[in-house]
């Protein structure tokens, strides 16, 4: 089994070893542009549309793609038989995070915290919190599910169903758990971010797939053409947390302590959240390419809905949008804790005839 995991890492290869560190180098860069440049996020800016930065959207199209194109097309269709792993999905991710983030986020805020942070601050960033629980991953889930050698189809298949419960559940849960009645999604941007990031690299992944097999073979397209992509999703992912953390430095430096106090609990809860789905799926006995993604979807947050909604809802400077950019900065660096628990306890798992 040691030799297995050994095997693991080395496929990481160089940019895949040492990624915490190019993650924190990004970060870094990202907030001393943004300090020392800022003529470059004015400029990137002027490229966003329904609070989503196409600049963005094409970096992760980017780090998409290459998963896209490892699909089989055909066992799209026998994912959606295999019941378990939506199971594990749809009832972490919204009949259990957006309460557990409430329940923690609202423990750190009002009791531990509660010396430190005005109890009307403290509210708002309890609203960010909850607005970031209520928002699965749709993007940056396929990344992670790529580091861990996730099946791509199948993950393709949990996030679409993530996203259409998403449409009809989001509204009602976010409005019960803050007690608010007028909370309106940006669906513009709910539709865009699905079309840029799962539409757009689906459909490049599907006709290149198609393409190249039918002109080349199958031998040349799993050895030759997709050993090229090898490092773009992670070269397209440090390019990405340039550009978001370009726009968030000013925040970052401006509220250290703050920040420090919201990250605590967000980052309890995506442990907890992964814990709790990614236990399930090995107690249910699923193969690991789905326990996996099933974690990570449930883990990781959209973000670019969560800080729309906060923005339309509480303003630009409320302490709620600043509690979901305290999500993003937190997001990266956990995430890939995870993927690296994930890929060490691969051997845990054992691939079942059913699931």
């Amino acid at each position: 089994m040691a030799k297995k995991q050994e095997n693991t890492g080395a496929e990481l290869g160089f940019f895949g070893r040492y990624l915490t560190l190019w993650v924190a180098l990004c970060i870094v860069i990202g907030v001393a542009v943004g300090q020392f440049l800022p003529v470059v996020p004015e400029t990137l800016s002027q490229f966003e549309r329904a609070n989503v930065s196409i600049p963005v959207a094409i970096l992760i199209w980017l780090m998409i793609y290459p998963m896209m194109l490892k699909i089989d097309f055909s066992s799209i269709v026998e994912a959606t038989k295999k019941p378990k792993g939506l199971i594990v999905t749809c009832v972490t991710n919204w009949l259990i995070k957006p309460f557990t983030m409430y329940i923690i986020a609202a423990f750190f805020f009002k009791v531990v915290f509660s010396h430190l942070i005005p109890t009307g601050l403290a509210d708002d960033y309890l609203a960010g919190a909850v607005l970031l629980g209520a928002a699965p991953c749709t993007a940056m889930v396929f990344v992670w599910s790529h580091l861990t050698k996730g099946d791509p189809a199948y993950t393709l298949v949990q996030v679409a169903v993530n996203d259409l419960i998403l449409l009809v559940a989001f509204t009602p849960i976010v409005a019960f758990l803050l007690g608010i009645t007028n909370v309106v999604v940006p669906y513009e941007t709910l539709f865009l971010s699905v079309f840029l990031f799962i539409v757009i690299p689906l459909a490049g992944g599907y006709i290149s797939r198609k393409y190249i097999i039918k002109h080349k073979g199958l031998d040349y397209f799993e050895n030759v053409f997709l050993k090229k992509f090898d490092n773009v999703t992670i070269v397209g992912l440090l390019l990405t947390l340039i550009i978001i953390f370009t726009f968030q430095g000013e925040v970052i430096l401006r509220n250290p302590l703050h920040i420090l106090l919201i990250a605590i609990p967000l980052t309890i809860q995506t442990f907890f959240i992964f814990a709790l789905a990614y236990g399930w799926a090995k107690a249910w006995k699923l193969p690991h390419n789905i326990a996996s993604p099933a974690g990570m979807i449930g883990a990781s947050n959209f973000f670019e809905l969560a800080v729309a909604v906060a923005i339309s809802l509480f303003g630009l400077e409320s302490g709620a949008t600043l509690a979901t950019v305290v999500g993003v900065l937190v997001e990266v660096p956990v995430m890939l804790a995870l993927v690296r628990i994930a890929n060490r306890t691969r051997h845990w798992f054992k691939e079942p005839t059913s699931i």
